[in-house]
């Protein structure tokens, strides 16, 4: 077969200008316009409605039903994002977004993401990317120091807190069931893995992933602030093993979902110590707060566990998506999860780190750097006093539920999370589930605000969770009013 030259008939001639990138200069100016717009989005997010007003479809139905054959003007693309995509989208930015825990996108933290995605490394090996393996390496260890972890927990960055307890569950299933290395679960003995019953569902997704089944996790009842009860708990334990059943893991939880209820670390521990467990400890949400001196109580008996999430992302003002792993015990990371083919073999491969061996994917984006970046802008004390004027002002919001004759507070405000109800003289049960419902969605459909619920107990309680950085007392001041007026829309005292 002859060698085809582009001279050849069978290949267009065409200018190798045309079929480069989008030409730098042009770049500039569109780059430089998006910014402008980023900076006025984040100066004025508070004017847009919180919660997106659109039906589902409408957004869909908006926009073509096939990409474009032919290359659009940037001027096209940008004016579409403004008219169509702006007005679906629900903006966790928002100083009043209260409904879940927050995700602040700071200006620190977006200036690191645009810097990840201009040099769009894949770190997943030392030699891939040297800066993005030692950064990550040097940040999460910054990290560990600020939450009082011990010199044995080694750090790395995940997606999102579920799959970081995915990983630390595999971790522990290469631990305490290596039956299961080889040939799988098929020939392992049975086993559980324990949570309490406010545990996040991403555990379940974790077992069921892993292999273990629907049975193979077991919820345990919680008291009546929705702790972990352990005297529970040890008779489960010791029931599964009177039957043959293998206690693998446990997995407590420092600021539950629904009432950010803290689980007893320290007893947890002991158990696990006693029967031969991983002890994996979530603490996505209030993890951050272990840097606070105030708040340390809650975090005693941590250095006792195997693993430990926390998510810069929701509570250190961090874009979207980054959640940091800590592990006592690495190794049992890298068992379950390395393997090397010969193509990703380097010279460095026993001296530096490689990502790849830390969790399910290949590639590994560069998250660690708008992480690097909020935390030298705003140094430990700046995020600290930022975390003590959230619980402040749940604290404050929590007061006004308290001193209302017709709201009720059900679970206690250990961080920024107040859960409460409207509660009625004469009105109980579906009946009151039903209107707390309906008052949430009238505040919801203002675009002032955005809450969400929870059911405890088997019944419905409001969620208002500050944490936010744009958040100031009078958006919780407004808050409080919707809630009052919504209330005296109904007919009842506000």
């Amino acid at each position: 077969m002859s060698d085809m030259k582009p001279s050849d008939p069978g290949i267009p001639d065409r200018s190798t200008a045309s079929l480069g990138d989008m030409p730098a200069e042009d770049f500039r100016v569109t780059a430089h316009e998006a910014v402008d717009w980023i900076a006025d989005y984040l100066d004025s997010v508070g004017d847009y409605p919180v919660l997106s007003p659109l039906q589902p479809g409408e957004i869909r139905a908006s926009l073509p039903a096939e990409a474009p054959e032919a290359g659009e003007s940037f001027d096209d693309i940008l004016r579409d994002f403004r008219e169509i995509v702006i007005p679906g989208v629900t903006h966790w930015n928002h100083p009043a977004f209260h409904a879940y825990f927050a995700v602040t996108g700071s200006g620190p933290g977006i200036i690191g993401e645009m810097f990840s995605a201009a040099l769009n490394v894949n770190a997943m090996n030392w030699r891939s990317s040297p800066a993005g393996t030692e950064l990550e390496e040097l940040t999460t260890d910054w990290l560990r120091r600020l939450l009082n972890l011990s010199e044995q927990f080694d750090g790395h960055i995940n997606d999102t807190a579920s799959v970081s307890s995915l990983v630390a569950l595999a971790a522990a299933r290469e631990k305490y069931l290596p039956e299961a290395r080889q040939d799988g679960l098929f020939g392992a003995p049975r086993a559980r893995i324990y949570a309490s019953e406010e545990a996040h569902s991403s555990i379940d997704k974790a077992v069921v992933t892993l292999g273990f089944g629907r049975s193979g996790i077991l919820r345990i009842p919680t008291d009546d602030e929705f702790v972990l009860r352990v005297d529970l708990l040890r008779e489960a334990i010791e029931r599964d093993v009177a039957a043959g059943v293998r206690p693998v893991a446990l997995v407590a939880t420092l600021g539950t979902t629904s009432t950010t209820s803290v689980d007893p670390v320290n007893e947890m521990a002991d158990l696990c110590e006693e029967f031969g467990m991983w002890l994996h400890v979530d603490s996505a949400y209030a993890g951050v707060t272990a840097m606070v001196p105030e708040f340390a109580h809650h975090f005693e008996g941590v250095n006792r566990a195997d693993s430990f999430v926390v998510n810069p992302h929701k509570w250190l003002f961090t874009p979207v998506d980054c959640s940091v792993l800590f592990c006592r015990n690495p190794d049992m990371i890298r068992a379950a999860f390395s393997l090397t083919p010969e193509y990703l073999s380097t010279p460095e491969m026993d001296v530096g780190r490689n990502l790849m061996d830390y969790g399910v994917s290949l590639g590994r984006r560069f998250r660690a750097l708008k992480l690097w970046f909020v935390l030298r802008y705003f140094g430990a004390e700046g995020v600290r006093e930022r975390i003590r004027e959230h619980c402040r002002m749940a604290r404050t919001f929590a007061g006004r539920v308290d001193a209302a004759p017709t709201w009720e507070r059900v679970a206690p405000v250990p961080f920024s999370t107040v859960v409460f109800r409207y509660a009625p003289e004469g009105l109980a049960g579906e009946e009151q589930d039903q209107l707390n419902m309906d008052l949430m969605d009238r505040v919801n459909s203002t675009g002032q605000a955005f809450l969400s619920h929870t059911r405890l107990q088997g019944r419905i309680a409001l969620r208002l969770a500050v944490g936010n950085l744009r958040t100031r007392q009078e958006h919780l001041d407004r808050t409080w009013h919707l809630l009052q007026e919504a209330a005296r829309e109904d007919g009842g005292a506000p």
